[in-house]
């Protein structure tokens, strides 16, 4: 089965067993940085230079998360060819967003806005946690739009730390059940076809990677 065929595929191993634990250890270790930091009042709750915790309305209130960090941003542009020789396109970088789940976390079902048009999440290590897809409704959401799930029950996949889920973001409605665990750390990778949303999209329309968020896509 190919990624053309199908608009998703798992690709195992795809990195060192050392370097998705250093992912690992170091996102843990960069939580701790900043719980410590607010517990001091060293930073402000509103700076988001060591990640933050995602309030609402966002995807998973109270977990903690990164966009655009550094190291994570080099693992975007590290993956880049492994990605165009799977997708067989050719792709622009345009952010990453990694996040440290906990116990209960739910990632509802949902598509993602266009700077997610090919998209991998890769396990960097914790406890497992299944990710689901639904193959069958590859309609592109408009994010200006409501999204309306239609509740397929969708297939489930299980990645080992060390593999990789490429798929559509903007075509495959993707979700996660209530985690059981106790903690999983997951690494979100995100393209463009250049043939389809351009080179106005680069880096998510930052001027270069390892920023913060553009100030209209802020929640």
């Amino acid at each position: 089965m190919s990624f053309k065929e199908s608009n998703y595929l798992v690709i195992e191993n795809i990195l060192p067993k050392e370097i998705i634990d250093f992912c690992y250890e170091y996102i843990l270790l960069k939580k701790k940085v900043y719980d410590t930091f607010l517990e001091k009042k060293f930073i402000s709750p509103y700076d988001q230079s060591f990640g933050y915790y995602e309030p609402p309305p966002t995807q998973v209130p109270g977990t903690f998360c990164h966009y655009g960090d550094v190291a994570m941003e080099i693992l975007l542009q590290k993956v880049k060819p492994i990605m165009e020789k799977k997708t067989e396109l050719k792709l622009l970088e345009t952010y990453s967003y990694v996040r440290a789940y906990k116990k209960g976390d739910i990632l509802h079902r949902h598509k993602d806005r266009p700077s997610c048009e090919i998209s991998t999440t890769l396990n960097l290590g914790g406890d497992p946690w299944a990710i689901y897809l639904d193959p069958t409704n590859t309609e592109i959401h408009d994010s200006k739009k409501p999204y309306i799930s239609p509740g397929n029950k969708g297939i489930k996949l299980k990645l080992k730390p060390g593999d990789m889920l490429i798929y559509r973001g903007r075509s495959l409605e993707h979700w996660r059940e209530p985690f059981e665990g106790t903690q999983c750390v997951q690494v979100f990778l995100h393209y463009n076809n250049i043939e389809t949303q351009g080179k106005g999209n680069k880096f998510d329309k930052r001027l270069h990677l390892g920023l913060p968020l553009a100030e209209e896509f802020k929640c």
